[in-house]
């Protein structure tokens, strides 16, 4: 018997021929041959082998293709000089009709029936152990699988759902483990999910599908990388009258080493970004994008008027809300300040137009979207709505909603289905020039003076989401007194005029201050634009399987603000009698330039960012 300890130091092909010889009893190919790539095996008919392949580009995140050999081929000349398939996996599964009956330590007396069958050689997160540990991450358990709820592209009768592997990493590892794996395509690349396995469609780390439980240690989080023995299931599913595969856990060894393997040519540097603690939910994006969305985040942080804005302005806010909101499917936004408390109707013209740009970008991308706002204004919103979609702002309607709010359970029932916590209909709210409330439960313009007879309590609803796992909520303001800015209420007291009276009380889990509230609604959308075509954060999204939807583009591109859109919406709102809220700083100049000029301007600054 040869202990694991001296395995890691044998080169692969010593490695090969002790299995074939029978003389290695672990169960787990884990650690041999440190330094080389292992394998994933699948054997099917080759009537089957075509549609497999065409199976395995399409879901590449968990099957990328190392070789396909030829019917009967024992053999993989590209990643083994002296291999025999029959014999050289620790053990091996046998598959008829989808059920696994039996498990065997050689195939070599199935020779017969493996001359008219293909082996695919399919990548190992075995591969990338070394890659990781170089980095200080440890890894103190590799073979932990479970099965998700998030389908593979279907080819064929290969029809399954993503299996993935789990690791625990240390908090502070995260960073560097996702950069070690990043460029390792071949062994499966970076993880497609960290954090909360909920989001897999499973909640208990103890419970494995295939290998054993990994202990979590204080500190860590859960990382998964994408695994081949998804290959497994997909072999289950086509219910091919005889099919095999290696054991999980037992690779075959190659004779490529890890840094062969690698994507040396990786354009993108991966950074890692926490967007939830509660369910606890890290996202991906390229060092490249982050730093673009600071850049607009800094665009729209100018301080017209000289209002202490740039006081309350707070790194990667954009950033963080816009991976979230990337992440969401249902949304629902609002907007309104009834600046004009004195007219009819009482709404400024900054909100809507950037509530209207993120709902544009957010359709596009295939989120649903839906709007609610003070019942007073529902429907001037929906006639707003219908021209903005008549004037081509808008490819399509947004539900206008409003919520009164009677009663203390109202909140929770209209955030979730039947009041369930568990079953929220939206997972992020977004209020953009909101009217919030202040901490005596009044609502206050910039002058100090009470509007709250015009302002329905929507600010519960952002209240409520803070008790509901799963729903995030971002405040998009220009002042302080907006809802959601509440996270700086003490620096608003400090340095907005009257801000000790006019302060938001309600934070938000993510505040964007903008010079003008639309403004930060443009570059939001930009941000969404930019990540939604960052390599790395659309394979994330998308969890590694099925093809990448970069060829969307063009469309994501026609939804992002304009100068022409924006023109057409303020014409829209003029058009509703609603009027603009900052003459109190018309006469201001920014960089030089007069107030009213920079609006143009700052849409084209965005843009230049972005596109």
């Amino acid at each position: 018997m040869v202990c694991l300890q001296s395995l890691r130091s044998l080169l692969p092909a010593t490695v090969r021929g002790l299995i074939r010889q029978n003389r290695i009893h672990i169960c787990n190919t884990s650690g041999m041959s440190a330094g080389y790539n292992q394998a994933n095996v699948v054997i099917l008919n080759k009537s089957l082998a075509n549609d497999f392949e065409k199976f395995c580009q399409a879901n590449s995140g968990p099957l990328p293709l190392l070789y396909r050999s030829d019917p009967g081929e024992w053999k993989c000349p590209p990643l083994s000089s002296d291999s025999d398939i029959r014999t050289d996996c620790l053990l091996y599964r046998k598959y008829e009709h989808g059920v696994c009956t039996e498990s065997l330590a050689s195939l070599e007396s199935y020779s017969d029936q493996l001359k008219d069958m293909v082996t695919f050689y399919l990548g190992c997160s075995f591969s990338f152990e070394s890659a990781v540990q170089k980095l200080g991450v440890p890894l103190r358990n590799v073979d932990q699988q479970r099965n998700t709820t998030v389908p593979c592209h279907e080819v064929g009768k290969f029809s399954c759902n993503l299996v993935v592997t789990m690791r625990p990493v240390p908090q502070e590892k995260l960073e560097a483990a996702v950069i070690a794996t990043h460029p390792m395509n071949k062994s499966h690349g970076a993880p497609v999910h960290i954090g909360s396995p909920d989001f897999l469609g499973f909640t208990d780390l103890q419970k494995t599908d295939y290998g054993e439980t990994v202990q979590m240690h204080p500190g860590d989080v859960p990382v998964f990388w994408a695994c081949g023995v998804t290959g497994v299931e997909a072999v289950i599913s086509c219910k091919s009258p005889l099919a095999f595969t290696h054991s999980p856990g037992c690779m075959f060894i190659t004779d490529v080493k890890n840094e062969d393997a690698s994507d040396l040519c990786a354009k993108e540097a991966p950074k890692v970004v926490q967007i939830s603690s509660d369910p606890l939910h890290y996202s991906l994006v390229s060092q490249r994008t982050a730093e673009k969305i600071r850049s607009l985040e800094e665009i729209v942080g100018i301080d017209p008027g000289n209002r202490g804005i740039k006081n309350l302005l707070m790194k990667d806010e954009l950033l963080k809300c816009c991976l979230s909101l990337s992440h969401a499917k249902s949304i629902l936004i609002t907007t309104g300040f009834p600046t004009h408390y004195q007219q009819v109707p009482p709404e400024e013209t900054d909100g809507p137009p950037g509530a209207l740009a993120m709902a544009a970008m957010l359709q596009a991308l295939g989120k649903k979207v839906a709007i609610v706002t003070d019942g007073h204004a529902i429907e001037m919103n929906k006639k707003i709505v219908q021209d903005a979609i008549e004037q081509g702002v808008l490819k399509k309607t947004v539900p206008v909603l409003s919520y009164k709010g009677e009663t203390p359970e109202c909140a929770m029932k209209f955030l979730c289905e039947n009041g369930d916590p568990a079953a929220p209909r939206f997972d992020h709210l977004v209020a953009i020039e909101r009217a919030g409330r202040a901490s005596d439960g009044n609502y206050y313009n910039a002058k100090k003076i009470n509007i709250k007879h015009l302002v329905d309590p929507i600010d519960d609803l952002f209240v409520a989401a803070q008790t509901v796992p799963g729903i995030s909520t971002t405040g998009v303001g220009d002042g302080g007194n907006e809802l959601g800015t509440g996270k700086v209420k003490e620096a608003v007291k400090k340095y907005v005029l009257n801000g000790e009276t006019i302060a938001c009380d309600v934070a938000a889990d993510f505040t964007v201050f903008a010079g003008v509230s639309n403004w930060g609604g443009y570059a939001v959308s930009c941000a969404l634009y930019l990540l939604n075509t960052c390599e790395i954060h659309e394979r994330y999204l998308r969890k590694a399987v099925g093809f990448p939807k970069l060829s969307e583009k063009e469309t994501w591109a026609s939804s992002l603000p304009s100068v022409q859109k924006e023109e057409k919406l303020l014409a829209i709102l003029m058009n509703h009698g609603i009027r603009s809220g900052v003459s109190g700083i018309v006469a201001m100049e920014v960089d030089g330039l007069p107030f009213y000029n920079t609006h143009s301007d700052m849409i084209k600054q965005l843009l230049e960012v972005t596109i």
